[in-house]
C-alpha cells in the first residue's frame, strides 16, 4: 500500500472519488506551507511554491493496481502531473503535482 495525499476531485464527495472509494481512508490532513493550489477549470492543480500555503486534503492507503489507475487519471505519462513525495504537517505521502503552466489560473487558497 502507498499512502496518497489527495486535494481535489478524488476527495470524498467529489466527482472522481470513485477512483479510490474502495481504498482505505486514513484521515484529513494538511501539507506543509510549501504549495499553492490553482483552479485549472473543473479540477485543481497543486504546485511547489516559495510563498506556499498549507493545502487541505485527505490521506488514503492505495493498493498498487489503484495507484496505477490514478497515474492514468492524472496523465502522468502525458506530463500533466507527476506523482511525487508531498510534505505533510505530520510526515510525508505521495501525491500529484501539476507540471504545466499556471499562468492565468485562479489561486484556490488552502482548499479546493
Amino acid at each position: 500500500m502507498t499512502r496518497v495525499f489527495v486535494y481535489g476531485t478524488l476527495k470524498r464527495g467529489c466527482e472522481n472519488h470513485r477512483w479510490i472509494d474502495s481504498q482505505r481512508f486514513v484521515g484529513v490532513t494538511k501539507t506543509k506551507p510549501v504549495y499553492r493550489l490553482y483552479d485549472l477549470g473543473g479540477y485543481p492543480g497543486m504546485v511547489k511554491a516559495k510563498d506556499g500555503v498549507a493545502v487541505e486534503g485527505e490521506l488514503w492507503d492505495v493498493n498498487p493496481a489503484s495507484l496505477s489507475r490514478l497515474d492514468i487519471l492524472e496523465d502522468v505519462a502525458g506530463g500533466e502531473y507527476e506523482r511525487a513525495p508531498i510534505e505533510l504537517e505530520s510526515g510525508q505521502a505521495e501525491g500529484y503535482l501539476y507540471l504545466r503552466s499556471i499562468d492565468g489560473c485562479r489561486d484556490c487558497g488552502t482548499s479546493w
